[in-house]
C-alpha cells in the first residue's frame, strides 16, 4: 500500500510530468473509493490512483487492458482508460487517466423509477456476459463456486448476529443453503463486473445512469453479478429484471445469485456498521434492506426469483 499523500498538487505533478498534453486542466478531488482515489481532470477525464490495498495495482492495469475493447458495446456509460500512468519517483504505483462518468453513486441516492432501471441493469448485464477469452483475469473470490465463501460467510453471519445486525438468521441461513445446493454453473466463463455494489452504480432522475470501478472485472459464473438485482432495484423488481435479462436465467442460476445476494448484503451489513477507517456508513440501508427482500422472498420460482 502506498503511503504518499493524494493531493492535487501530486495529481497535477503527475499528469505534468507524464501527460504534458493535458496539464493545463484543472484537477479537484472527485471521490475516494475502497481501492482507489478519484480525481477530475477537467470536466470530462479523471485521474485513477490506487491508495488503500495492496493488489489495487493488478486491479487497474486489467482495467487498461480489458475497458477500452468492451465499453463500445455496453449500453451504459463507464470509465474507459485513456492513458496509463506509470510508477515514478513521485508515486511509486501505476495509475491510469479515464473518462468521467457523471452521477450520484446509488447508496447515497437510490433508485426510485424502478421499472427503468430493471431494464438498464439488464441491459447492460445482457451485453456484459458474453464469453471471456482463456486469458481474462480470474476471479479473487466471485464468479466461482458459491460454496467456496461458506466459512467466511458463516462467521461474518455469526459476528452480525452477535453484534445484534441480523434479526433473523436462521432466515438468512435458509436463503444461503438453497443457493448453495443449487447446481452449479457449467456454462463458459463470462465476462463479469464482479463488483456491482449501490457505490459502483451511479444514479440520476431516479434511474441508473453509469457503472464504475471495474477492477474485480473478471470471467465466471453469471450469478454473481445478477445477485446485483437484489442490491439495487426497489423491492418487488427482480421479476422485471429477469424478465430483460437474456438469455433467460434458469432456476438454479437465480438460486445461485440470491445466495451471493445474501453474502453481499451481509459484508454491506458489516462495512456500514464499522465505525473504524473501514467503515462506510451509507452501505448499511440498501444491504439491510436487500436482506429484508431476500429474507421475505423465501422459494425461486420459474418465473424469477
Amino acid at each position: 500500500m502506498t503511503h504518499v499523500e493524494l493531493t492535487a498538487e501530486l495529481v497535477r505533478d503527475l499528469v505534468r510530468d507524464q501527460h504534458p498534453d493535458l496539464a493545463h486542466l484543472p484537477v479537484r478531488l472527485g471521490a475516494r473509493g475502497w481501492d482507489n482515489q478519484l480525481w477530475r481532470l477537467g470536466d470530462d477525464l479523471a485521474v485513477r490512483l490506487p491508495w488503500a490495498t495492496g493488489d489495487a495495482d493488478v486491479l487497474l492495469r486489467n482495467e487498461h487492458r480489458w475497458l477500452s475493447t468492451l465499453a463500445p458495446r455496453l449500453p451504459l456509460p463507464i470509465p474507459v482508460p485513456q492513458r496509463l500512468g506509470e510508477p515514478s519517483e513521485r508515486f511509486p504505483r501505476p495509475w491510469l487517466i479515464t473518462t468521467w462518468v457523471p452521477g450520484a453513486p446509488a447508496d447515497r441516492h437510490p433508485v426510485t423509477r424502478a421499472a427503468d432501471a430493471a431494464r438498464s441493469l439488464a441491459g447492460f448485464l445482457t451485453a456484459l456476459h458474453q464469453p471471456a477469452p482463456e486469458d481474462a483475469p480470474a476471479g479473487r473470490d466471485r464468479g466461482g463456486p458459491l460454496a467456496d465463501r461458506a466459512e467466511g460467510f458463516a462467521k461474518g453471519l455469526a459476528y452480525a448476529t452477535a453484534q445484534g445486525l441480523i434479526p433473523d438468521p436462521d432466515a438468512v441461513r435458509a436463503v444461503w443453503h438453497d443457493a448453495v445446493d443449487a447446481p452449479r454453473w457449467t456454462g463458459p466463463a463470462l465476462w463479469l463486473h464482479a463488483d456491482l455494489h449501490p457505490a459502483n452504480v451511479l444514479t440520476a432522475d431516479g434511474t441508473i445512469r453509469g457503472v464504475v470501478d471495474f477492477g474485480d472485472l473478471c470471467a465466471g459464473d453469471p450469478a454473481y453479478d445478477l445477485s446485483s438485482a437484489w442490491l439495487l432495484l426497489p423491492d418487488d423488481t427482480t421479476d422485471l429484471f429477469y424478465a430483460a435479462y437474456e438469455p433467460v436465467a434458469d432456476t438454479a442460476t437465480m438460486r445461485r445469485a440470491r445466495g451471493w445476494a445474501m453474502a453481499r448484503a451481509l459484508s454491506g451489513i458489516l462495512i456500514g456498521a464499522d465505525g473504524g477507517p473501514g467503515g462506510k456508513p451509507t452501505w448499511g440501508p440498501p444491504a439491510q434492506a436487500a436482506l429484508r427482500r431476500l429474507v421475505t422472498r423465501t422459494r425461486c420460482p420459474r418465473s424469477g426469483c
